[in-house]
């Protein structure tokens, strides 16, 4: 259908469609409604590799144990999506494709290094999520392709997450961080730039030994924040520093 059948748009928990719809800011009106389909909410180990389904909930991203063993900040990230009916009906590949740069799972992802897959009537393929967006709400997924699952790899570290928002919960995130302490830092931020980001020279500073107050200067430097209705710029920086300061303290070890 999404080969033949032009303007069609993939639709899962509806979560996001339905508040454009209602608002008047989406323009399809054709949509193929994705929700029976049910291998893809398979969420599952495959040797070293975390595969997740794109149309698994938030509500069973809680649940799962390989979830919870693997990618605890998924898990963490996915209880303060909304309230409960958000996250029984809201999806890990609706949150990809809807491309909102303030997605609460996306800097889990980034800062996981995982890979988005993709399948089309003509085959699939597997983009690495660091590179997956284009710009503001843009992606590298065509329209005749379905996001049908994200893959992770073992990750060696501390895992952490922080969403700042108005409310804890059922609130878009004005700043949202993920992040592993390894040998090779890894930090992601959403909501301080057009599409989510890593914090390359950040990371770098880090895994060298900078001391966290270069660091959290280097990370100020390296985000795009704007004034909008959720907060302002300097507010903005001012919590990304704060985030990385406490991210670089909560997972001290020892």
């Amino acid at each position: 259908m999404l080969r033949d059948e032009a303007g069609v748009v993939p639709l899962a928990g509806a979560t996001d469609l339905y508040v454009g719809l209602n608002f008047g800011t989406l323009e399809p009106r054709r949509f193929v409604n994705l929700w029976g389909l049910a291998p893809l909410r398979r969420i599952a180990l495959r040797g070293e590799i975390l595969s997740i389904g794109a149309l698994a909930t938030y509500t069973a991203m809680i649940r799962s144990r390989a979830v919870l063993r693997r990618l605890p900040m998924l898990a963490q990230a996915a209880r303060e999506v909304g309230g409960l009916q958000i996250q029984n009906r809201g999806t890990l590949g609706g949150n990809i494709a809807n491309a909102s740069p303030a997605g609460d799972t996306l800097p889990v992802l980034a800062a996981a290094d995982a890979v988005v897959v993709l399948r089309s009537a003509a085959g699939e393929r597997r983009v690495p999520f660091a590179g997956f967006y284009t710009g503001y709400r843009a992606s590298l997924r065509r329209s005749d392709e379905l996001i049908t699952a994200v893959e992770v790899g073992p990750i060696e570290g501390a895992q952490w997450f922080r969403k700042v928002g108005t409310r804890a919960a059922q609130a878009i995130s004005k700043v949202v961080m993920a992040a592993v302490r390894g040998a090779a830092p890894r930090i992601a931020l959403g909501s301080v730039a057009p599409t989510v980001i890593r914090l390359p020279r950040t990371e770098h500073a880090l895994a060298a030994g900078a001391g966290i107050e270069e660091a959290a200067a280097i990370a100020g430097s390296e985000i795009q924040p704007v004034d909008d209705l959720r907060s302002t710029a300097e507010y903005r920086r001012r919590v990304v520093a704060n985030l990385v300061r406490r991210f670089w303290s909560d997972t001290a070890p020892g």
